[in-house]
Parts: C-alpha cells; sequence; structure tokens
C-alpha cells in the first residue's frame, strides 16, 4: 500500500514538473529604438467611413497617399514602392525643418500584440525605403497603431483592407 503511494506521488511529481515552463525573456529588436511616443491629440484625424471609404482611399496628409498592405504581410511590392517614390517627391519639397510620422495600420484579426508588431513592421519597412530613396531617417518618427485605428469599421474585404496600411503625416 505504501508503495502505490509512493509510486502514485512520483508520477504526480513528474507530471506536474513536466508541465512548468520558465517565462520568455523579452525579445528586444533594433525597431524599439526607432520609435518615441507622439502626442496624437494635437493632430486633426483625417479620413472615416462612408463616401470617402473604398479602393484607393487616402488617409494620408500633406499630399502624400497611404500605401496599402495584403492580409498578414509587411513587405513591399513594385506598386507600394512607387507610392513611396511619389510621396519622398512630396516630402523632398515640404519636409524642410520638419518631421513625418509614418503610422502602421492593421486589421482586427489577430492579436492586440501581434497587430501592433506588425503595424511597427509595415512602418519599418516603409521607412527603409524612404531612406534609401534620400530620405534623412533622423526626420523619420514610426508609430504603430496595431487595429487600433481603423479608417472603416464595415465586415467586408474591402473594409479590412482599408485598415492594413501606412499612413504619412507631416510634423511641423
Amino acid at each position: 500500500m505504501i508503495k502505490k503511494t509512493i509510486i502514485f506521488a512520483v508520477i504526480a511529481l513528474l507530471m506536474l514538473s513536466g508541465c512548468s515552463k520558465k517565462k520568455p525573456k523579452p525579445n528586444t529588436n533594433e525597431i524599439a529604438s526607432d520609435t518615441i511616443s507622439v502626442d496624437d491629440s494635437s493632430f486633426g484625424s483625417s479620413g472615416g467611413t462612408g463616401a470617402n471609404s473604398g479602393p484607393g482611399y487616402n488617409s494620408s496628409s500633406d499630399g502624400m497617399k497611404s500605401i496599402y498592405f495584403d492580409f498578414d504581410q509587411y513587405n513591399l511590392d513594385s506598386e507600394m514602392l512607387s507610392t513611396v517614390s511619389f510621396n519622398t517627391g512630396v516630402l523632398n519639397k515640404k519636409l524642410g525643418s520638419a518631421q513625418v510620422k509614418v503610422e502602421g495600420n492593421c486589421d482586427e484579426f489577430g492579436t492586440d500584440e501581434y497587430n501592433q508588431a506588425l503595424g511597427l513592421k509595415r512602418a519599418k519597412a516603409v521607412k527603409d525605403s524612404l531612406i534609401s530613396q534620400g530620405v534623412n531617417g533622423s526626420k523619420i518618427i514610426l508609430v504603430s497603431y496595431g487595429e487600433s485605428n481603423p479608417k472603416c469599421s464595415d465586415m467586408s474585404d474591402s473594409c479590412y483592407a482599408q485598415n492594413r496600411r501606412v499612413d504619412f503625416h507631416l510634423l511641423r
């Protein structure tokens, strides 16, 4: 009887010890050093749902165009690079002593943490492209809104596509 109790206790301890996991350490990366906090209450918002929403809807300001991404993607294709080139031209004319805020956004799919990281990856990819086209990297501020800054709230594919974007705003 005592042997059975000891064997049962040993098995129970082995099972419980096999379930424990160490907490993962936070992963730091180069993106975190490129970000700062910005008080967005001092900047007007543009856009929203309704007549202005739809394919090609632009939620950037100051003559720049938003860049739209496929689901769960942050790489830039040739069409996106063309839009970055267009925005580089606008920035070369208007940037001066100002800064440009590059805002990464996502649709509602995925966890808050995942979408925050994906929005930052999108903004970082655009920043890298702007820098490669001659924009001063110290004048670019990265912000990720994740899924918290939707431009459309309908439950449709075209609406979700509008929320997977990077917007541009000059900070004066």
